[in-house]
């Protein structure tokens, strides 16, 4: 007798990842709204945006590789240098940990390479580069302290782009980068998405985009499958496009290895505005209700992943608009009830 299978790691991850996303969205808004200068996507922006994910996701598979790692790269690249910039005025004290944290990876990092972990014709260049920005930190600390400015800092924010260039450069293929740094790369970015973007959302343009997104996302997964053939070719390189864990309870393979599943930083991003904006429209309660029941209802969808159906991929933003949709609706009803019965 076949037991069924279920996961509960993905959507607590989803749950945390959201929450994180949502709180440190509404800290972080007034810096980042000065670095997109106050604009915001209108329904026509927002059409655009989801046909030009479409038309991405379609042809992506017949760029050549070298392309795709070179834009996801620099897009990454710049998404880290310009949150790090908006953040860089901060204290002596945040300052020290900043560069501290860079400092100790890049020297980890370094040793670590020296010793093996580098493929054996790019040990002496990655030793040498990880010196270099270790020594670009400490450059970098002294300066800040010496200065004593309260004001961005670009030589403070070049330092995490640099790190994770270097840390992709020199370990994507080894057990280093896949899993833990991949991971761990691809839920900062799925918070650093969040956080950029959704400052330019409104109420309306995310529930345009949220019902479109979807939409898409069902065509290019059941219907063309080109989200699927995107996902593996992306993946292969190595970039962090998604993140990658096991199931808790472990699922094993024919082969009994472990089996991992994914979850493209796309799905986080879309749950992320979802929640942000729901905070936004109404509370922190009914923001945080709707990101629960948004990975409760993901959970049950992974059931049919997990256990023998005809699916061989699922459209995650479908779980999640599912799940945050009756929420929304309740919360709506509710506030035109207290209208009706405050005018009469």
């Amino acid at each position: 007798m076949l037991c069924m299978q279920f996961d509960i790691l993905f959507p607590m991850l989803l749950f945390t990842v959201t929450l994180v996303s949502m709180f440190l969205s509404k800290k972080a808004e007034a810096k980042l709204k000065t670095i997109v200068e106050e604009k915001e996507f209108r329904t026509r922006d927002v059409a655009l945006l989801v046909a030009l994910i479409g038309v991405s996701v379609s042809i992506i598979v017949f760029i050549p590789q070298m392309a795709i790692m070179a834009v996801f790269l620099f897009s990454y690249s710049t998404l880290l240098f310009t949150v790090s910039y908006a953040f860089s005025d901060m204290s002596e004290k945040r300052l020290t940990l900043f560069c501290s944290a860079t400092i100790i990876a890049a020297t980890v990092a370094g040793t670590l390479g020296f010793f093996g972990f580098f493929p054996s014709e790019l040990r002496t260049y990655g030793t040498i580069a990880f010196a270099i920005l270790t020594v670009a930190a400490l450059l970098a600390l002294v300066y800040a302290r010496h200065k004593k400015e309260f004001k961005p800092r670009w030589y403070a924010a070049i330092l995490a782009p640099a790190l994770f260039l270097l840390l992709f450069i020199f370990f994507n293929g080894t057990q280093i980068w896949f899993p833990f740094l991949l991971d761990a790369y691809g839920l900062i970015f799925a918070v650093l998405i969040v956080l950029y973007l959704s400052s330019l959302f409104t109420w309306k343009t995310a529930i345009v985009f949220g019902i479109a997104l979807t939409a898409l996302d069902i065509i290019l997964v059941w219907v063309t499958g080109a989200m699927v053939d995107t996902a593996n070719a992306v993946s292969s390189l190595g970039l962090p496009v998604l993140v990658a864990f096991p199931t808790i309870p472990l699922i094993f393979t024919n082969g009994g290895a472990i089996a991992f599943l994914r979850l493209g930083l796309g799905d986080f991003f879309f749950a992320g505005i979802l929640g942000t904006q729901t905070m936004k429209k109404f509370d922190k309660k009914t923001a945080v209700l709707s990101v629960a029941t948004m990975s409760l209802s993901f959970g049950l969808f992974e059931l049919l992943l997990l256990n023998p159906t005809q699916f061989g991929a699922l459209p995650a933003t479908l779980p999640i608009l599912i799940g945050w949709l009756p929420i929304v609706a309740w919360k709506l009803i509710n506030q035109k009830r207290k209208k009706k019965s405050t005018t009469i």
